[in-house]
Protein backbone atom coordinates (compact mmCIF):
# COMPACT_ATOMS: atom_id res chain seq x y z
CA UNK A 1 0.00 0.00 0.00
CA UNK A 2 1.70 3.31 -0.42
CA UNK A 3 2.81 5.65 2.00
CA UNK A 4 0.29 8.56 1.22
CA UNK A 5 -2.91 5.59 1.01
CA UNK A 6 -1.83 4.25 4.17
CA UNK A 7 -0.95 7.24 5.86
CA UNK A 8 -4.89 8.78 5.10
CA UNK A 9 -6.05 5.50 6.16
CA UNK A 10 -4.66 5.71 9.46
CA UNK A 11 -5.68 9.40 10.14
CA UNK A 12 -9.46 8.15 8.64
CA UNK A 13 -9.47 5.15 11.23
CA UNK A 14 -8.44 7.83 13.79
CA UNK A 15 -10.88 10.05 12.42
CA UNK A 16 -13.77 7.50 12.62
CA UNK A 17 -12.65 6.27 16.22
CA UNK A 18 -13.45 9.96 16.81
CA UNK A 19 -16.76 9.97 15.92
CA UNK A 20 -18.25 6.90 16.97
CA UNK A 21 -17.13 8.49 20.73
CA UNK A 22 -18.56 11.51 19.59
CA UNK A 23 -21.83 10.03 18.23
CA UNK A 24 -22.52 8.91 22.18
CA UNK A 25 -21.61 12.67 23.42
CA UNK A 26 -24.36 13.41 20.85
CA UNK A 27 -26.92 11.48 21.99
CA UNK A 28 -26.45 12.45 25.63
CA UNK A 29 -26.73 16.13 25.21
CA UNK A 30 -29.51 15.73 22.61
CA UNK A 31 -31.39 13.74 25.42
CA UNK A 32 -30.10 15.24 29.01
CA UNK A 33 -29.18 19.18 27.90
CA UNK A 34 -31.62 21.40 26.62
CA UNK A 35 -30.91 23.44 22.97
CA UNK A 36 -30.33 26.77 25.25
CA UNK A 37 -27.64 24.88 26.90
CA UNK A 38 -26.34 23.18 23.12
CA UNK A 39 -25.65 26.48 22.17
CA UNK A 40 -23.87 28.53 25.18
CA UNK A 41 -21.27 25.79 24.68
CA UNK A 42 -21.65 25.93 20.73
CA UNK A 43 -20.53 29.57 21.17
CA UNK A 44 -18.17 29.14 23.44
CA UNK A 45 -16.37 26.16 20.97
CA UNK A 46 -16.35 28.73 18.06
CA UNK A 47 -14.66 31.92 19.58
CA UNK A 48 -12.43 29.03 21.34
CA UNK A 49 -11.82 27.28 17.79
CA UNK A 50 -11.30 31.03 16.01
CA UNK A 51 -8.43 32.07 18.43
CA UNK A 52 -7.06 28.35 18.44
CA UNK A 53 -6.58 28.76 14.72
CA UNK A 54 -4.02 31.33 15.33
CA UNK A 55 -1.83 28.59 16.69
CA UNK A 56 -1.31 27.17 13.11
CA UNK A 57 1.15 29.63 12.37
CA UNK A 58 3.74 27.60 9.94
CA UNK A 59 6.12 27.53 12.79
CA UNK A 60 5.82 23.51 12.66
CA UNK A 61 6.07 23.38 9.31
CA UNK A 62 9.31 25.39 9.10
CA UNK A 63 10.41 22.31 11.16
CA UNK A 64 8.91 19.86 8.14
CA UNK A 65 10.37 21.38 5.59
CA UNK A 66 13.64 22.14 6.91
CA UNK A 67 17.47 21.01 5.51
CA UNK A 68 18.98 18.52 7.89
CA UNK A 69 22.11 21.32 8.39
CA UNK A 70 19.40 23.20 9.79
CA UNK A 71 16.72 21.30 11.28
CA UNK A 72 18.45 22.07 15.03
CA UNK A 73 18.67 25.65 14.39
CA UNK A 74 15.29 25.63 13.21
CA UNK A 75 14.14 23.48 15.63
CA UNK A 76 15.49 25.81 18.64
CA UNK A 77 13.97 28.99 17.11
CA UNK A 78 10.70 27.26 17.26
CA UNK A 79 10.55 25.97 20.28
CA UNK A 80 10.88 29.67 21.70
CA UNK A 81 8.34 31.07 19.24
CA UNK A 82 5.96 28.10 20.29
CA UNK A 83 6.55 29.31 24.40
CA UNK A 84 5.89 33.01 23.31
CA UNK A 85 2.70 32.43 21.09
CA UNK A 86 1.14 29.84 23.20
CA UNK A 87 1.41 32.25 26.49
CA UNK A 88 0.48 35.23 24.70
CA UNK A 89 -2.90 33.39 23.62
CA UNK A 90 -3.80 32.48 26.89
CA UNK A 91 -3.35 35.73 27.63
CA UNK A 92 -5.64 36.99 25.28
CA UNK A 93 -8.38 34.56 25.64
CA UNK A 94 -8.55 34.97 29.14
CA UNK A 95 -8.41 38.80 28.79
CA UNK A 96 -11.33 38.08 26.45
CA UNK A 97 -13.23 35.93 29.55
CA UNK A 98 -12.79 38.54 31.95
CA UNK A 99 -14.35 41.46 29.19
CA UNK A 100 -17.24 39.62 28.40
CA UNK A 101 -17.88 39.43 32.13
CA UNK A 102 -17.63 42.84 33.13
CA UNK A 103 -19.69 43.70 30.47
CA UNK A 104 -22.66 41.53 31.55
CA UNK A 105 -21.84 38.89 29.64
CA UNK A 106 -23.00 35.32 30.34
CA UNK A 107 -20.68 33.67 33.43
CA UNK A 108 -21.01 30.41 31.43
CA UNK A 109 -19.28 31.44 28.14
CA UNK A 110 -17.09 33.37 30.14
CA UNK A 111 -16.05 30.36 32.58
CA UNK A 112 -16.21 28.05 29.52
CA UNK A 113 -14.10 30.51 27.40
CA UNK A 114 -11.51 30.38 30.39
CA UNK A 115 -11.32 26.30 30.88
CA UNK A 116 -10.77 26.62 27.11
CA UNK A 117 -7.25 28.64 27.27
CA UNK A 118 -5.91 26.59 29.60
CA UNK A 119 -5.26 23.95 26.20
CA UNK A 120 -2.25 26.48 25.74
CA UNK A 121 -0.27 25.99 28.62
CA UNK A 122 0.56 22.10 27.83
CA UNK A 123 0.93 22.49 23.70
CA UNK A 124 4.30 24.80 23.31
CA UNK A 125 5.98 21.58 25.51
CA UNK A 126 4.95 19.22 22.65
CA UNK A 127 4.78 20.68 19.65
CA UNK A 128 8.50 20.83 17.98
CA UNK A 129 8.07 16.83 18.86
CA UNK A 130 4.68 17.05 16.82
CA UNK A 131 6.79 18.40 13.72
CA UNK A 132 10.01 16.41 14.09
CA UNK A 133 7.37 13.08 14.16
CA UNK A 134 5.94 13.72 11.31
CA UNK A 135 9.00 15.00 9.54
CA UNK A 136 9.93 11.63 10.19
CA UNK A 137 7.11 9.93 8.65
CA UNK A 138 5.39 9.04 12.09
CA UNK A 139 1.93 10.15 11.02
CA UNK A 140 0.19 6.88 11.97
CA UNK A 141 1.20 7.33 15.61
CA UNK A 142 0.41 11.12 15.50
CA UNK A 143 -3.25 9.87 14.03
CA UNK A 144 -3.48 7.47 17.55
CA UNK A 145 -2.55 9.79 19.83
CA UNK A 146 -4.87 12.85 18.50
CA UNK A 147 -7.49 9.99 18.04
CA UNK A 148 -6.84 8.72 21.74
CA UNK A 149 -6.98 11.96 23.15
CA UNK A 150 -10.47 12.52 20.91
CA UNK A 151 -11.75 9.39 22.40
CA UNK A 152 -11.18 9.74 25.84
CA UNK A 153 -12.61 13.48 25.85
CA UNK A 154 -15.60 12.14 24.24
CA UNK A 155 -16.14 9.35 26.66
CA UNK A 156 -15.46 11.86 29.84
CA UNK A 157 -18.19 14.47 27.85
CA UNK A 158 -20.61 11.47 28.04
CA UNK A 159 -19.63 10.35 31.79
CA UNK A 160 -20.08 14.16 33.04
CA UNK A 161 -23.61 14.50 30.95
CA UNK A 162 -24.37 11.86 33.14
CA UNK A 163 -23.64 13.48 36.72
CA UNK A 164 -23.65 17.20 35.90
CA UNK A 165 -25.50 18.04 32.52
CA UNK A 166 -24.84 21.52 31.92
CA UNK A 167 -22.73 23.28 29.02
CA UNK A 168 -19.90 22.21 30.60
CA UNK A 169 -19.55 19.33 29.51
CA UNK A 170 -18.51 19.66 25.84
CA UNK A 171 -15.99 22.18 27.23
CA UNK A 172 -13.89 20.76 30.55
CA UNK A 173 -12.66 16.83 28.90
CA UNK A 174 -10.63 19.18 26.42
CA UNK A 175 -8.66 20.55 29.43
CA UNK A 176 -8.42 17.51 31.31
CA UNK A 177 -7.01 15.24 28.19
CA UNK A 178 -4.38 17.83 27.23
CA UNK A 179 -1.91 16.32 29.74
CA UNK A 180 -2.21 12.83 28.09
CA UNK A 181 -1.83 14.47 24.56
CA UNK A 182 1.64 16.20 25.54
CA UNK A 183 2.62 13.11 27.48
CA UNK A 184 2.44 10.97 24.43
CA UNK A 185 4.02 13.14 21.95
CA UNK A 186 6.98 13.62 24.19
CA UNK A 187 7.30 9.55 24.64
CA UNK A 188 6.96 9.83 20.82
CA UNK A 189 9.55 12.20 19.53
CA UNK A 190 12.19 13.21 21.89
CA UNK A 191 13.69 16.22 21.53
CA UNK A 192 15.93 18.60 23.91
CA UNK A 193 17.42 21.61 22.57
CA UNK A 194 21.32 21.22 21.85
CA UNK A 195 23.81 22.95 23.98
CA UNK A 196 25.49 25.70 21.86
CA UNK A 197 23.38 25.57 18.97
CA UNK A 198 22.65 28.85 17.58
CA UNK A 199 18.66 29.90 16.86
CA UNK A 200 18.13 30.44 13.12
CA UNK A 201 16.49 33.99 12.14
CA UNK A 202 12.66 34.86 12.92
CA UNK A 203 12.26 36.22 9.64
CA UNK A 204 12.23 33.36 7.46
CA UNK A 205 9.67 32.43 9.71
CA UNK A 206 7.88 35.62 9.98
CA UNK A 207 7.42 36.09 6.26
CA UNK A 208 5.88 32.47 5.92
CA UNK A 209 3.77 32.22 8.73
CA UNK A 210 1.73 35.44 8.48
CA UNK A 211 0.32 33.76 5.45
CA UNK A 212 -0.51 30.64 6.97
CA UNK A 213 -1.82 32.44 10.36
CA UNK A 214 -4.24 34.24 7.89
CA UNK A 215 -5.17 30.98 5.89
CA UNK A 216 -6.13 29.28 9.45
CA UNK A 217 -7.58 31.94 11.26
CA UNK A 218 -10.33 32.40 8.33
CA UNK A 219 -10.73 28.89 7.62
CA UNK A 220 -11.43 28.94 11.58
CA UNK A 221 -13.97 31.39 10.40
CA UNK A 222 -15.05 29.72 7.56
CA UNK A 223 -16.07 26.61 9.96
CA UNK A 224 -17.18 28.53 12.74
CA UNK A 225 -18.41 32.04 12.18
CA UNK A 226 -21.68 31.19 10.47
CA UNK A 227 -22.36 29.85 14.34
CA UNK A 228 -21.70 33.21 15.74
CA UNK A 229 -24.23 34.61 13.49
CA UNK A 230 -27.03 32.06 14.20
CA UNK A 231 -26.70 32.60 17.62
CA UNK A 232 -26.61 36.89 17.65
CA UNK A 233 -29.08 36.54 15.07
CA UNK A 234 -31.92 33.69 16.10
CA UNK A 235 -30.52 33.72 19.54
CA UNK A 236 -28.87 30.70 21.79
CA UNK A 237 -31.30 28.03 21.29
CA UNK A 238 -31.50 27.76 17.57
CA UNK A 239 -27.67 27.84 17.40
CA UNK A 240 -27.95 24.84 19.75
CA UNK A 241 -30.25 23.22 16.96
CA UNK A 242 -27.91 24.07 14.21
CA UNK A 243 -24.85 23.14 16.32
CA UNK A 244 -26.40 19.87 16.23
CA UNK A 245 -27.34 19.30 13.04
CA UNK A 246 -23.47 20.61 11.93
CA UNK A 247 -22.72 17.61 14.10
CA UNK A 248 -24.84 15.20 12.21
CA UNK A 249 -24.31 16.11 8.63
CA UNK A 250 -21.01 17.24 8.09
CA UNK A 251 -18.65 16.27 11.21
CA UNK A 252 -17.91 13.26 9.08
CA UNK A 253 -16.57 15.38 6.22
CA UNK A 254 -14.48 17.97 8.76
CA UNK A 255 -13.07 15.03 10.27
CA UNK A 256 -11.84 13.74 6.90
CA UNK A 257 -10.70 17.09 5.66
CA UNK A 258 -8.51 17.48 8.92
CA UNK A 259 -6.74 13.94 8.46
CA UNK A 260 -6.66 15.07 4.41
CA UNK A 261 -4.59 18.42 5.57
CA UNK A 262 -2.56 17.04 7.87
CA UNK A 263 -1.38 13.82 5.04
CA UNK A 264 -1.18 15.61 1.95
CA UNK A 265 1.18 18.54 2.81
CA UNK A 266 4.14 16.22 3.51
CA UNK A 267 3.26 13.58 0.76
CA UNK A 268 3.10 16.58 -1.85
CA UNK A 269 6.43 17.87 0.05
CA UNK A 270 7.98 14.86 -0.83
CA UNK A 271 6.78 13.67 -4.57
CA UNK A 272 8.94 13.96 -7.42
CA UNK A 273 5.58 14.46 -9.24
CA UNK A 274 3.22 16.60 -7.65
CA UNK A 275 0.56 17.03 -9.79
CA UNK A 276 0.48 13.05 -10.02
CA UNK A 277 0.11 13.46 -6.37
CA UNK A 278 -2.24 16.22 -6.04
CA UNK A 279 -4.36 13.97 -8.57
CA UNK A 280 -3.94 11.01 -6.52
CA UNK A 281 -4.60 13.09 -3.18
CA UNK A 282 -8.11 14.31 -4.63
CA UNK A 283 -9.36 11.30 -6.38
CA UNK A 284 -9.06 8.96 -3.55
CA UNK A 285 -10.40 11.38 -1.06
CA UNK A 286 -13.54 12.19 -3.52
CA UNK A 287 -13.26 8.85 -3.84
CA UNK A 288 -14.33 7.60 -0.45
CA UNK A 289 -15.78 10.41 1.07
CA UNK A 290 -18.96 11.22 -1.79
CA UNK A 291 -20.57 7.89 -1.68
CA UNK A 292 -20.43 7.88 2.31
CA UNK A 293 -21.90 11.71 2.43
CA UNK A 294 -25.36 11.03 -0.42
CA UNK A 295 -25.71 7.92 2.03
CA UNK A 296 -25.57 9.94 4.78
CA UNK A 297 -27.91 12.39 3.12
CA UNK A 298 -30.39 9.50 2.58
CA UNK A 299 -30.62 8.23 5.55
CA UNK A 300 -30.85 11.30 7.76
CA UNK A 301 -34.46 11.50 8.17
CA UNK A 302 -34.30 7.88 9.67
CA UNK A 303 -30.98 8.25 11.94
CA UNK A 304 -31.27 11.76 13.01
CA UNK A 305 -34.48 10.79 15.21
CA UNK A 306 -33.14 7.07 16.21
CA UNK A 307 -30.03 8.90 17.82
CA UNK A 308 -30.73 12.14 19.03
CA UNK A 309 -34.86 11.37 19.77
CA UNK A 310 -38.23 12.59 18.51
CA UNK A 311 -37.49 16.48 19.59
CA UNK A 312 -35.18 16.81 17.13
CA UNK A 313 -36.73 14.73 13.79
CA UNK A 314 -37.53 18.20 12.24
CA UNK A 315 -33.29 18.61 11.75
CA UNK A 316 -33.58 16.17 9.45
CA UNK A 317 -34.15 18.10 6.45
CA UNK A 318 -30.86 20.25 7.62
CA UNK A 319 -28.91 17.24 8.70
CA UNK A 320 -29.06 16.02 5.26
CA UNK A 321 -28.26 19.14 2.88
CA UNK A 322 -25.19 19.87 5.03
CA UNK A 323 -24.24 16.14 4.41
CA UNK A 324 -23.58 16.92 0.87
CA UNK A 325 -21.79 20.34 1.74
CA UNK A 326 -18.80 17.83 2.37
CA UNK A 327 -17.55 16.98 -1.17
CA UNK A 328 -16.90 20.66 -1.95
CA UNK A 329 -15.06 20.95 0.90
CA UNK A 330 -12.52 17.71 0.66
CA UNK A 331 -11.94 19.48 -3.23
CA UNK A 332 -10.73 22.49 -1.47
CA UNK A 333 -9.23 21.28 0.96
CA UNK A 334 -6.92 19.19 -1.18
CA UNK A 335 -6.46 22.29 -3.35
CA UNK A 336 -5.21 23.98 -0.40
CA UNK A 337 -2.57 21.77 0.84
CA UNK A 338 -1.28 21.83 -3.27
CA UNK A 339 -1.13 25.76 -2.70
CA UNK A 340 0.73 25.50 0.63
CA UNK A 341 3.01 23.14 -0.58
CA UNK A 342 3.59 25.07 -3.86
CA UNK A 343 5.06 28.24 -1.87
CA UNK A 344 1.47 29.90 -2.27
CA UNK A 345 0.04 30.75 0.84
CA UNK A 346 -1.09 34.28 -0.23
CA UNK A 347 -3.04 32.97 -2.81
CA UNK A 348 -4.61 30.05 -0.80
CA UNK A 349 -5.16 32.97 1.87
CA UNK A 350 -6.98 35.23 -0.91
CA UNK A 351 -8.98 32.35 -1.85
CA UNK A 352 -10.12 31.32 1.86
CA UNK A 353 -11.35 34.67 2.55
CA UNK A 354 -13.25 34.44 -0.85
CA UNK A 355 -15.42 31.38 0.81
CA UNK A 356 -15.20 32.76 3.69
CA UNK A 357 -16.93 36.09 3.19
CA UNK A 358 -19.69 34.39 1.03
CA UNK A 359 -20.77 31.90 3.63
CA UNK A 360 -20.86 34.42 6.31
CA UNK A 361 -22.91 37.11 3.70
CA UNK A 362 -25.29 33.45 2.81
CA UNK A 363 -26.14 33.37 6.86
CA UNK A 364 -26.39 36.79 7.59
CA UNK A 365 -28.97 36.87 4.31
CA UNK A 366 -30.91 33.66 4.69
CA UNK A 367 -31.30 33.71 8.79
CA UNK A 368 -34.48 35.54 8.89
CA UNK A 369 -35.97 32.37 6.60
CA UNK A 370 -34.98 29.45 9.35
CA UNK A 371 -32.23 26.97 9.46
CA UNK A 372 -32.90 24.95 6.90
CA UNK A 373 -32.65 28.03 4.01
CA UNK A 374 -29.28 28.80 6.02
CA UNK A 375 -28.27 25.02 4.92
CA UNK A 376 -29.52 24.87 1.67
CA UNK A 377 -27.70 28.80 1.04
CA UNK A 378 -24.20 27.18 2.72
CA UNK A 379 -24.75 24.31 0.27
CA UNK A 380 -24.66 25.96 -3.11
CA UNK A 381 -22.67 28.66 -2.04
CA UNK A 382 -19.74 26.37 -0.74
CA UNK A 383 -20.29 24.19 -3.59
CA UNK A 384 -19.60 27.37 -6.17
CA UNK A 385 -17.02 29.29 -4.20
CA UNK A 386 -14.81 26.03 -3.13
CA UNK A 387 -15.07 24.71 -6.91
CA UNK A 388 -13.89 28.36 -8.22
CA UNK A 389 -11.26 28.45 -5.57
CA UNK A 390 -9.88 24.90 -6.29
CA UNK A 391 -9.69 25.28 -10.06
CA UNK A 392 -6.17 26.28 -10.33
CA UNK A 393 -5.39 22.98 -8.55
CA UNK A 394 -7.62 21.24 -10.89
CA UNK A 395 -5.92 22.48 -13.77
CA UNK A 396 -2.44 21.59 -12.48
CA UNK A 397 -3.77 17.95 -11.67
CA UNK A 398 -5.88 17.04 -14.59
CA UNK A 399 -5.41 19.75 -17.32
CA UNK A 400 -2.11 19.96 -17.97
CA UNK A 401 -0.26 19.55 -21.31
CA UNK A 402 0.41 15.98 -22.60
CA UNK A 403 4.48 16.68 -22.78
CA UNK A 404 4.74 17.97 -19.30
CA UNK A 405 3.22 14.66 -18.17
CA UNK A 406 5.46 12.78 -20.55
CA UNK A 407 8.50 14.67 -18.97
CA UNK A 408 7.60 13.50 -15.63
CA UNK A 409 6.16 10.15 -16.22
Amino acid sequence: MPPFVSQLMAFGASEAATKASRLFVVIAVARLLSPTDIGIAAAALATGDILKSLTENGVGQRIIAAKDDALEATCATAHRLFWIWCLGLFAVQAAIAAALWLSGGSVMICLLILVLAGEYLFMPAGLVQVALAMRAGKLRRIAAIAGGQRVLSNLMSVALALVWPTAIVLILPRLLTAPFWLIAVRRLQSWRRAPGIRPAPVRPFLTFGWAVLGIEVVKALRMQADKLLVGLLLGPQALGMYFMAFNAGLSLASSFSVALSVVLFPHLCASDDRAAALRQGMTLSLGLIAPAVILQAILAPWYVPLLLGDDWAHLSDVVSVLCLAAIPTILWTAAAGWMRAEGRPGQELKSTIFVTLALMLNTVVLAPFGLTAIAWGYLVVSGVTMTLAAYPALKFAFFRPINERLTHA
